[in-house]
């Protein structure tokens, strides 16, 4: 899947307090790896997760091998997932 780096920092943003850690523990993750997923770049403490970032308008463009933190992040501000 491809989306903007601005539109998912976006969608990171709207998430309410304690999600991060809500998607974490929902998919049995380390909080810093969702916060990497949004862009966070703190990987001694999470794992890097598979999403590759090209050169592009509006922040250039992220391919996401896999979107259940995405998903997981939709559904908490009420956006259908893709």
């Amino acid at each position: 899947m491809h989306i903007t780096y601005d539109e998912l920092r976006s969608i990171k943003h709207q998430l309410p307090t304690g999600s991060i850690k809500k998607i974490a523990d929902d998919l049995g993750l380390e909080e810093q790896t969702v916060r990497n997923y949004f862009g966070a770049k703190k990987f001694e403490n999470g794992k890097i997760v598979d999403a590759h970032l090209q050169p592009g308008p509006n922040g250039g463009i992220v391919d996401l091998q896999d979107t259940r933190i995405l998903q997981a992040a939709q559904r908490l501000i009420g956006r259908p997932t893709a």
